[in-house]
């Protein structure tokens, strides 16, 4: 790791990562490659190596940022002054995934390969961020869905986290995946990432 003060190893850090969520906005995880990065940042290839070392450090870091992005939108849930229902609990959570389109997207990739491909204490990182919306999202049915059981949260957490990974690949489908679809006879009703994320919840607070 490249010594210098925290605040230019903090910066240096944001500029790769930038440059990989603007080559994510066109090209997929395989496509990209450390040159990419390197190319689309002010820095040479092996001075990356000073702040990450493979490819699927840098995307960590990139889900890492989503995912705290994602946590200041379920932090105003939770302290907010309203009284929320159940109806409106799941509006407000399916509207803040529709935003988060890029966490949905890193998250239908092979996260066992990321994770797998980078440093303990990058992955730790991430995974504070990761409990940190467990927590916030745990808070906001303790809150507003009083009458649950620990065990109902528990049960809702562990199917509705899981079935985030899912979202992306359903509600953003390419043209050539329609025509395979439709090549194969298989009927198929598109919704958003919006209306999915809502149905799903529903679901899960209403039973």
């Amino acid at each position: 790791m490249f010594k210098g003060t925290p605040e230019i190893i903090a910066q240096r850090r944001e500029e790769i990562v930038n440059a990989c969520e603007q080559l994510y906005q066109t090209k997929s995880f395989k496509e990209i490659n450390l040159k990419d990065i390197g190319e689309a940042t002010s820095f040479s290839r092996p001075t990356i190596y000073n702040y990450f070392h493979t490819k699927e450090e840098i995307f960590l870091a990139l889900y890492e940022r989503e995912y705290q992005k994602w946590n200041d939108e379920l932090e105003s849930i939770l302290n907010s002054d309203q009284n929320y229902n159940r109806k409106q609990i799941a509006e407000m959570i399916a509207g803040s995934l529709e935003r988060r389109a890029q966490l949905l997207r890193l998250l239908s990739m092979n996260n066992f390969d990321m994770e797998a491909n980078s440093r303990e204490e990058l992955l730790a990182s991430f995974k504070r961020a990761y409990g940190r919306s467990l927590d916030l999202f745990r808070g906001i049915l303790e809150k507003y869905c009083q009458d649950m059981s620990t065990e109902e949260v528990k049960e809702i957490l562990y199917v509705f986290f899981p079935f985030m990974f899912g979202i992306y690949p359903y509600a953003e489908v390419t043209d050539k995946q329609r025509k395979a679809m439709e090549e194969a006879g298989v009927e198929y009703n598109y919704h958003s990432i919006y209306e999915i994320t809502y149905n799903c919840l529903i679901m899960l607070l209403d039973k």
